[in-house]
C-alpha cells in the first residue's frame, strides 16, 4: 500500500513552510542582531526605525504588485525563485553593509522581495491542499515561519553566532538556506501548481473588483487588526517586561521563548480548527481570546496563572495567517487568488506593521510604557466587529450544516 504521507501536497507543504521559515529567519535577524550592528555602524534609534519601517513598506507594495504582475503574465514560479534568491543575497548584503545608507539597501531590496514570498506561496499550497485541510496547511506555513523559525529558533542561533564569530558572519549563515531552498523549489514545484489554466486574470490593477467579494472586504481590516494586534506589542514586549515588570533578563528570555512556542502552536490549532468547525466562529473565539492577552501581561504581574493566560491567549497569533491566506483564498475566483492575498497582506502589513506599532511608540513614550498593550487590546476588539461582517467560506462546514438544515426540516 502506498504510503499516503509522501504525497506532492504534504511535499509543497513541507518545501513552503521551509521557504517561510528561512524568510523569516533573515527578515527578524536584524531584531536580534541589532545591539550588535547599531555598536559597529553607529546607529541611532530613527536610523533604527527606518530600517525596519523600510522593508515593511517595500513588504507590503510588493505584496500586491510584484504578485500581481506575476499572476498577469503566468510567471508566478520564475518570480518566486527570483525573490528567494534575492532576498538570500540581500541578508549577505546585509553582512557587508559598512555603513547605514548601505544597509538600508539591502533591508529594503529584501522586503520587496520577501513581499511577494508569501502570497505566492501560500497561492502554491492552496492550489494544492485538499479541501479539509486548507486552513491547516496555511497554518503550518505561517507557524514554522515565524513561530519556530522567526521567534524561537532565529534569536538562539544568530545571537550565537553573533557571540563567537561576529553579527556579519551570522548573516551570511542566514542568506545559505534560501540559495539551497530556491534550487529545491525549481526542481520540485509543477507547472500545474504555479501556472494557471483558468481564465486569464486581468492586466489591469483592479481593487474594486477585488472588494466586490465580501469577505475581501471585510477580511482586508480584519488582517490590519490581527497584524495590528501582534504588532503593537511585538517590538516593545521584551523591553517592557524587563524594565517595567522587573524581570531579569533570562527571565524575559523565557517568557518570550515560551510566547513563541505558543504562536507555533496557534498558527496551526486555529486553522487547523477551523477546517473541521468554519472559519467564522473560530475566529471569532480566538480574536476574542487575543483581547485577554494585553490584560494577562498588565493585571496579572507576578501572579501564578500570568504565563498559563498569557501563554492561551496568544494562540490568538493564529489569526494571522487565517484573515491573510485563508479568507481571500476561499473568497476570490482561482485567477484572482494569488492578486487577493497580495493584496490583504499588502494592506495589512502597512496598517498592522508599519503604522499600528509607531502609534504604539509614541503613546507608549508620551503617555504610559504599558500604552502599546491597550493598541493591541483595541486592535483585537475591532478585528471581533469584522469577523461579525464575514460570511462563512468553509465549503464543506456550510455543506453539512445545510445538510443538518435540510434533514431537520424534514
Amino acid at each position: 500500500m502506498k504510503n499516503k504521507f509522501f504525497t506532492y501536497e504534504n511535499g509543497m507543504v513541507s518545501l513552503m513552510a521551509l521557504v517561510f521559515g528561512c524568510l523569516f529567519f533573515d527578515r527578524l535577524a536584524l531584531n536580534f542582531l541589532m545591539p550588535y550592528i547599531a555598536k559597529d555602524l553607529l546607529l541611532n534609534d530613527t536610523q533604527i526605525g527606518l530600517l525596519a519601517g523600510s522593508l515593511s513598506l517595500a513588504w507590503a507594495f510588493s505584496s500586491y504588485f510584484t504578485v500581481a504582475w506575476a499572476e498577469v503574465k503566468n510567471r508566478k514560479k520564475l518570480v518566486f525563485l527570483v525573490a528567494v534568491i534575492t532576498f538570500s543575497l540581500c541578508s549577505f548584503g546585509s553582512g557587508i553593509a559598512l555603513s547605514f545608507a548601505t544597509l538600508f539597501l539591502a533591508r529594503f531590496i529584501m522586503g520587496f522581495s520577501e513581499g511577494a514570498v508569501i502570497p505566492l506561496a501560500q497561492n502554491f499550497v492552496e492550489r494544492e491542499s485538499s479541501p479539509n485541510r486548507l486552513g491547516l496547511n496555511a497554518g503550518i506555513l505561517q507557524g514554522v515561519g515565524s513561530a519556530l523559525f522567526g521567534s524561537i529558533l532565529a534569536p538562539v542561533i544568530l545571537i550565537a553566532i553573533a557571540e563567537n564569530i561576529g553579527w556579519r558572519k551570522a548573516f551570511f549563515v542566514a542568506g545559505i538556506p534560501g540559495i539551497i531552498l530556491a534550487l529545491l523549489s525549481w526542481r520540485y514545484i509543477k507547472k500545474s501548481t504555479a501556472e494557471s489554466t483558468e481564465k486569464k486574470a486581468d492586466t489591469t490593477v483592479n481593487f474594486t473588483e477585488l472588494l466586490q467579494y465580501n469577505n475581501i472586504k471585510w477580511g482586508i481590516p480584519l488582517a490590519c487588526c490581527a497584524f495590528g494586534w501582534w504588532f503593537a506589542t511585538l517590538p516593545f514586549i521584551s523591553k517592557y517586561f524587563i524594565e517595567a515588570q522587573n524581570m531579569s533578563p533570562d527571565e524575559m528570555g523565557k517568557t518570550m521563548g515560551i510566547l513563541g512556542l505558543s504562536g507555533l502552536i496557534g498558527s496551526i490549532i486555529v486553522p487547523g480548527l477551523s477546517d473541521k468547525f468554519g472559519r467564522k466562529p473560530i475566529l471569532f473565539i480566538f480574536m476574542a481570546l487575543g483581547t485577554l492577552y494585553p490584560f494577562a501581561v498588565f493585571f496579572l504581574k507576578d501572579t501564578i496563572i500570568q504565563l498559563p493566560l498569557m501563554f492561551i491567549s496568544y494562540f490568538a497569533v493564529g489569526c494571522v495567517a487565517m484573515a491573510a491566506a485563508v479568507l481571500p483564498s476561499e473568497a476570490a475566483p482561482v485567477h484572482l487568488k494569488a492578486k487577493a492575498m497580495g493584496l490583504v497582506m499588502g494592506i495589512g502589513e502597512i496598517v498592522g506593521g508599519v503604522i499600528i506599532p509607531a502609534i504604539a511608540g509614541i503613546l507608549s513614550d508620551k503617555t504610559d510604557p504599558s500604552a502599546f498593550l491597550w493598541v493591541a487590546a483595541v486592535m483585537a476588539a475591532l478585528g471581533l466587529f469584522f469577523v461579525s461582517k464575514l460570511l462563512e467560506s468553509n465549503k464543506i462546514v456550510s455543506k453539512n450544516k445545510a445538510f443538518v438544515e435540510v434533514e431537520a426540516a424534514l
